[in-house]
């Protein structure tokens, strides 16, 4: 379900309809997969040793901070991916964290971040955004404020499409610690997954191809309602409250 930039008049109402229905699916993704796993959202990150979780904050505005060099350095060398592409990536590298418990999970944390970035970058992208931009860059950011599909989200918080931070110095490490903290509950979620004995490299896998797949699809509603803004010409404010309208009512089944 690739998205393309709008031509020619725009159905608002039926574009907010399919970008409710899209964050609705993102928010189904954790829950089918924490079920094959076996396991739960609830509890997880209390398996984590109490040090980690005190700097788990820390620790994530610091991935954020690689990744975002990380990702742009790469734009020029790397052409955006196709989210299959994006997922499959992501999937190796949990893999591949998980396998060595926890030491590897912390040490492949940072590169899977870049990874997720990259393809919220080639979301906006697709959408018509140039991701070289500071503001395109803040709202690659800002996809991050969704906390996860761990969270427990139900899909009626949608603050963080408004969130909105002034372009001065040090504007982009005040976003990553605004950041931060939600980004944090999903990793730390993450992390305890993949400390799972013996399990660990199938839960790393299993984790980020989650977190691929949600990320994604939350920046196709971010940057939808960004592109749906210009070609409609309605103020992006309005279009969260509509889309946010549509996230308190239980969707209409189809025939």
């Amino acid at each position: 379900m690739d998205d393309v930039v709008m031509t020619g008049p725009v159905d608002a109402e039926a574009e907010l309809d399919r970008l409710a229905d899209r964050y609705r699916k993102a928010g189904g993704l954790g829950i089918k997969m924490l079920g094959a796993l076996g396991g739960q959202a609830e509890g997880l990150l209390d398996k984590l040793p109490s040090g980690l979780r005190d700097r788990l904050n820390d620790g994530t505005a610091y991935a954020l901070t690689l990744a975002m060099k990380g990702a742009q350095h790469s734009r020029g060398a790397v052409k955006d991916q196709t989210p299959w592409v994006n997922t499959a990536v992501a999937t190796a590298m949990g893999a591949a964290g998980g396998f060595g418990g926890l030491p590897s999970a912390l040490v492949e944390l940072p590169a899977t971040t870049a990874v997720l970035l990259r393809a919220i970058q080639g979301v906006a992208a697709q959408n018509g955004f140039n991701p070289d931009e500071e503001g395109v860059q803040f709202d690659c950011i800002r996809v991050f404020a969704a906390a996860g599909p761990l969270s427990g989200d139900d899909g009626g918080d949608l603050a963080f499409f408004t969130l909105r931070l002034t372009l001065t110095g040090g504007a982009m490490q005040k976003m990553i610690a605004t950041v931060a903290p939600k980004l944090a509950i999903a990793l730390g979620h993450k992390l305890a997954a993949q400390t799972v004995p013996v399990l660990g490299a199938l839960a790393g896998a299993s984790a980020n191809y989650v977190y691929t797949k949600y990320y994604q699809e939350i920046a196709h509603v971010h940057f939808g309602l960004r592109r749906l803004a210009i070609d409609a010409d309605i103020p992006h404010a309005e279009l969260v409250n509509r889309l946010q309208d549509r996230m308190r009512v239980p969707p209409v089944k189809r025939a």
